[in-house]
């Protein structure tokens, strides 16, 4: 058995959580892989080290004194070594960047070193070998990370020295250049070591233990989700739960191996687990009397409408509408088709600023009989791989909203039957999750 494991910010914030994490990776020897992010907050009032690092850059750039700040991050690390009862030496590694502190520096380079000092720091803890992420990571020139490169690369790493630590966030260019990933890029690090050596299982530990079933600042004390499928994990993503880095999902997907999102500060809980399917048989009891996997959405949509006889039998019209959207470089939502309407559901700040030559344009293309544009409405959606299998789930959520004078202005279910989206006003956006989690969850 293999196992790959990925450390954030908030499990790695001072040498108590460095503690925390070298018990769970000692207390299974199947943990190779370890990887690391930059050190997190340690409370509500801390600063991330990677925030430190960007205003760094900013002070650089706006010629104001970076030292302050940098001896903020050089304070951080030095607690943890001492904290640790640590030997490796730092002061080589602060010396080199800050003799390329200069206006020019670059920002890959610089806000890289959080994950890159904390993986030292990690590999000298467990005992394991440090592998500079830019040595096995690697991006095309595009921007895209070339995975087959990357995983011949940390393979060979792991054949040779069998336990490593590698820092999460960047890799390196063609040209050997530190390239960074977008915040939350550690994820897709460890999703990519875990695809590279066939894990087992990529175990992905943070301060929460697994998804909830809804944002718990909209539902009070919201359920746990047991098991979710990478299906459902994407449609919940996409409609605004606050989960993975959508990148973070492919690797592992591809490979179908399951994913494991743990509590650092709490390692006896099972956290959530995602597959591509489950034997539905081995379900707890709870999970088999709910049908509904989670709740989540987005506010701050447009909806479109182009209105003309017979809408529904013209393919040019609708692929003439979206070709306007489509110069605008705009996506598309989800659309929406009637007999005599055609709607498209788009981002109101992407939109806002060309609605009205995006309108006229419209009118130009299609010659419609009226174009209309709704605004303030957010995007509900109820998700769950068991829907499919219960009869009366589109009923439910319109009653539910109904008894509680919530006007329903679209609704859109997906042709795998995984999820059912409505547009309410956002002025019922929150009450509209408490609603659905009450009907499906709270009530079932």
């Amino acid at each position: 058995m293999l196992k790959v494991v990925k450390f954030g910010g908030s499990s790695l914030a001072d040498s108590k959580q460095f503690k925390k994490v070298k018990d769970i990776v000692t207390a299974d020897d199947s943990r190779r892989i370890v990887v690391v992010s930059a050190p997190g907050k340690r409370d509500k009032t801390d600063s991330k080290v990677t925030d430190l690092l960007y205003l760094c850059h900013a002070h650089l750039k706006y010629g104001v004194s970076y030292k302050p700040t940098f001896d903020m991050i050089e304070e951080r690390f030095n607690d943890i070594y001492e904290g640790c009862g640590l030997t490796c030496d730092l002061e080589p590694e602060f010396a080199k960047i800050r003799s390329r502190m200069n206006k020019d520096m670059s920002i890959d380079y610089l806000v890289s070193r959080g994950e890159y000092l904390s993986a030292i720091l990690m590999a000298d803890y467990l005992g394991y070998h440090f592998v500079d992420a830019k040595d096995v990571v690697f991006f095309n020139y595009d921007g895209k990370i070339n995975l087959e490169k990357s995983y011949e690369a940390i393979s060979k790493k792991l054949a040779q020295y069998e336990r490593l630590v590698i820092p999460g966030f960047y890799g390196s260019l063609p040209n050997g250049k530190v390239k960074t990933m977008s915040r939350g890029g550690s994820d897709i690090s460890g999703s990519i070591a875990a695809a590279a050596i066939d894990a087992t299982i990529y175990e992905n530990w943070t301060d929460v233990s697994g998804i909830l079933m809804a944002d718990p600042r909209i539902v009070d004390s919201p359920k746990p989700i047991e098991r979710i499928t990478y299906g459902e994990l994407r449609e919940l993503a996409y409609m605004g739960a606050d989960v993975l880095h959508e990148d973070a999902i492919y690797p592992v997907r591809d490979k179908q191996i399951p994913l494991n999102i743990r509590n650092t500060n709490m390692p006896d809980n099972k956290g959530t687990l995602i597959m591509e399917s489950f034997d539905e048989k081995e379900q707890s009891e709870e999970e088999r009397n709910r049908f509904i996997t989670g709740i989540s959405g987005r506010r701050n949509f447009s909806i479109i409408s182009v209105y003309k006889n017979r809408v529904s039998s013209e393919a040019k019209l609708m692929r003439d509408v979206l070709l306007v959207f489509q110069n605008y470089d705009i996506n598309i939502e989800t659309t929406l088709s009637g007999i005599d309407c055609f709607s498209v559901v788009v981002s109101t700040e992407k939109v806002k600023e060309y609605i009205y030559d995006i309108v006229e344009e419209i009118k130009a293309a299609c010659s419609p009989e009226e174009v209309k544009v709704m605004e303030n409405i957010s995007l509900v959606a109820t998700v769950g791989r068991k829907m499919m299998y219960r009869p009366g789930v589109s009923g439910r959520v319109f009653n539910a909203l109904g008894d509680q004078n919530i006007n329903i202005r679209m609704i859109s279910q997906g042709a795998d039957e995984i999820s059912i989206t409505v547009g309410v006003d956002n002025r019922d956006f929150e009450k509209t999750i408490k609603l659905l989690y009450n009907s499906f969850v709270t009530n079932n």
